[in-house]
């Protein structure tokens, strides 16, 4: 028979190593958010106004042609974000519930959104997402007319986002290994920069 004092040291001794597997445990479980990559990152389906710039629209004229059509004071930007999602090899397969996205483009204030559907993230594997992103040249500074356009010519143009862009991920809750990492607890926000031919560059 074990003494009462016996019996405690044995009882605190389990608390401390459930304790110290439970810390192991979350950090672990982190990872998979700290893991997670853009594999590619493209431009599709670029529209200004009522023009879609992805049709082989003759845009070498194009501020004075939207410039002379303008009368409700609005000049709408439509493009397609197309984003590829994936976990490095040796991670094990998780669900993300959504994500949050910013995305900030030199001259253009930052436009934001959710992605509400679930993602199957599987190493090897990546998921292609489409992400709608709109912005006003009009509402934000009429001046900026011209630089707008240009901008929206390059997206149609390049197929990529412009240099000095950066994009920031929040991911949403994740699950895997038979557990839930609700979102925000060990799962930072992932940003990165744009470089010169579309080069990605994780922000630390």
């Amino acid at each position: 028979m074990l003494t009462l004092a016996r019996r405690w040291r044995w009882l605190t001794l389990l608390a401390m190593a459930s304790l110290l597997s439970g810390c192991l445990a979350l950090p672990q479980t982190g990872l998979f958010a700290f893991r997670l990559a853009v594999t590619s990152l493209g431009v599709e389906n670029v529209r200004i106004g009522p023009y879609n710039l992805n049709a082989g629209l003759d845009t070498t004229d194009l501020t004075s042609l939207i410039a002379s059509s303008l009368g409700a004071g609005s000049l709408p930007v439509q493009a397609t974000m197309a984003l590829g999602l994936g976990l490095p090899a040796g991670m094990p397969a998780v669900n993300m519930a959504g994500f949050n996205w910013t995305l900030d483009m030199p001259g253009v204030d930052p436009v934001s959104g959710r992605y509400n559907e679930d993602v199957s993230l599987t190493p090897g594997d990546g998921a292609n997402l489409r992400l709608p992103v709109s912005f006003d040249v009009l509402a934000t500074d009429p001046q900026r007319l011209s630089p707008m356009i240009d901008l929206a010519r390059q997206l149609a143009s390049n197929g990529s986002l412009p240099a000095g862009s950066e994009l920031a991920i929040t991911p949403g809750n994740l699950r895997g290994l038979g557990m839930t990492l609700p979102a925000g607890l060990l799962t930072p926000t992932l940003r990165l920069n744009v470089g010169e031919d579309g080069q990605l560059t994780p922000v630390r």
